[in-house]
């Protein structure tokens, strides 16, 4: 939450089109990571065959090279092969701003809801009004994984609004504490599934050389969402009955993913795994241009025949290589993520901006919004440009110089003004660098890495791990601070950022410029031993 005037709400992932070239030569191997024979990449030894088949990619043209539009104004290129995925990618990044919009919603009319409703005054009641919402989202997010294998991602995003759309208008027309925490239930069971969804759609929908770029929308998404609602809710200081219809608003983003979701296309990836070929062919054709339609199925088959993607995978997988490798990285980096504090910092951010005059909570809330949603653009022009792996190294190494910026003002004397400003300067980098990298690239990264047959149970199990973190982040924040100080807090989300920075180096590898078959097939020992 970006400012709380009563309690704490936890904030989930604050997931973050101008693109780079990219390299022509596909490569099927990561880079080896220094140490860690944990997670020591798999080198990749082909048959003759496949030696065959991987030569025709590695001569492979950039995908939608068809929709790259030459402007002889000098030397200016416009490319647009970005552009035939994008209303997709919109459609479902709809979802993160409904995601946006519910982590903002509560922030300041919680006061109203709390006196119509009886229970005002009563911190446990009205923390769990905020915090029940995370509560459905874990089960949200465990049962994401089964209907994605089972139903694809469009079907399950259109059914996925009947709680998001449900749960808006029950909690607008609750009459008692009861109804209201079943609407919010349901919001957040709709949200965890959400939060699952999107970055799976948007990374097998996308080109692969513009897959970074559109991904970042999830996190622009959210930021719009989180700033809307902060705007629409600043009528509820004068108002006691407006919550209701901020509420009502909030059903509006659910009707348009449900009907918007009729028009967009399936995953081709989901569509080949269910044997729908002529469907996936026409998907490829439409978005990444009819050069690729052979190569791409071919891709596609390759996968599913080596590593038996139907869609009856099982929860147990996850224990098997190279399913479990990946999962233990998704995992790990939803904690490092949560536990770096950015609920923390963000929820401090109101008291520290009114150490320098501005009391306004509503303002200091939207300069925070703004320089998220400002980190957030900065990650769409990067993402592929420089890759995940820098922007994720660079984003927790500028978090931890952030938080110890801010220990720097809080402990050492120093004029009392300059003390405030260097805490207002720590806060606003802080957030800005989350933005860039620890944000966006946290859930782009783990689709990219997962195989087709258990991406979507990967990333279930990951977004569970990161809503158990959120819970005791917002948890046990307050009384640490209470018993420890604000100090040595934040000094500890500066140990956890490095640490984040480190783990990033040592086990993350860079996957941009990669279609997801080339990654998958690189990390999974099991296709080069079955095609020998």
């Amino acid at each position: 939450m970006w400012v709380n005037t009563v309690h704490y709400q936890p904030v989930g992932p604050v997931p973050a089109i101008v693109t780079s070239l990219r390299n022509p030569n596909l490569l099927v191997s990561f880079p080896k990571p220094k140490t860690f024979r944990f997670l020591r990449l798999v080198k990749f030894k082909a048959s003759a065959a496949k030696k065959q088949q991987l030569t025709k990619l590695e001569t492979r043209k950039p995908e939608s090279e068809n929709f790259t539009v030459s402007e002889k104004n000098g030397d200016e290129v416009a490319d647009y092969g970005w552009l035939p995925a994008f209303p997709h990618v919109l459609i479902a990044s709809m979802s993160n701003f409904l995601f946006g919009y519910h982590i903002g919603v509560m922030n300041g009319p919680i006061v109203s809801i709390a006196r119509e409703l009886g229970f005002e005054g009563n911190s446990i009641l009205e923390g769990l009004v905020v915090s029940i919402f995370i509560v459905g989202a874990f089960i949200g997010s465990i049962s994401s994984g089964s209907l994605v294998d089972r139903l694809g991602c469009r079907r399950t995003f259109q059914i996925d609004t009947i709680p998001l759309i449900l749960g808006a208008i029950l909690s607008a027309q609750a009459h008692s504490l009861d109804e209201v925490l079943l609407g919010r239930f349901l919001v957040g069971l709709g949200i965890g599934v959400n939060t699952v969804l999107v970055p799976i759609y948007i990374s097998e929908v996308s080109p692969t050389k513009y897959r970074g770029s559109l991904g970042t929308l999830c996190q622009i998404g959210t930021c719009l969402g989180i700033i809307t609602s902060l705007c629409l809710g600043i009528p509820s200081d004068n108002d006691p009955h407006w919550w209701r219809t901020i509420l009502y608003i909030a059903s509006i983003p659910g009707f348009i993913v449900m009907i918007g979701m009729q028009f967009a296309v399936d995953s081709p990836r989901w569509l080949c795994k269910a044997g729908r070929l002529d469907d996936a062919k026409a998907v490829v054709n439409n978005l990444w241009g009819a050069s690729e339609v052979g190569k791409a199925i071919e891709e596609f088959q390759t996968v599913s025949k080596n590593d038996g993607s139907d869609l009856n995978s099982r929860w147990l997988e996850l224990l098997e290589e190279p399913h479990s490798r990946v999962a233990f990285l998704g995992g790990t980096l939803f904690v490092l993520q949560q536990f770096a504090g950015i609920n923390g910092v963000l929820y401090f951010s109101s008291l520290t901006f009114q150490d320098v005059g501005v009391t306004s909570g509503a303002l200091a809330s939207l300069v925070v919004g703004l320089t998220n949603l400002a980190g957030a653009l900065c990650a769409l022009y990067l993402m592929d440009k420089q890759g995940r792996q820098k922007l994720l190294i660079g984003s927790y190494l500028g978090m931890a110089v952030s938080m110890f910026l801010v220990v720097y003002a809080i402990s050492f004397p120093l004029d009392e003004q300059l003390s405030h400003n260097l805490s207002i300067l720590g806060t606003v980098l802080y957030i800005f660098t989350f933005a860039i990298g620890a944000g966006p690239v946290t859930g782009l990264i783990i689709p990219e890495l997962s195989s087709t047959r258990m991406r979507g149970k990967i990333m279930g199990f990951s977004f569970t791990a990161h809503w158990v973190c959120n819970f005791l982040v917002g948890l046990f924040f307050l009384d640490l601070v209470e018993k420890f100080g604000v100090s040595p807090v934040y000094a500890s989300f500066g140990v956890v950022s490095l640490v984040a920075a480190i783990f990033a180096n040592y086990f993350i590898v860079e996957t941009k410029g990669r279609s997801l078959e080339e990654i998958e097939m690189s990390l999974n020992p099991n296709i080069q031993a079955r095609d020998k």
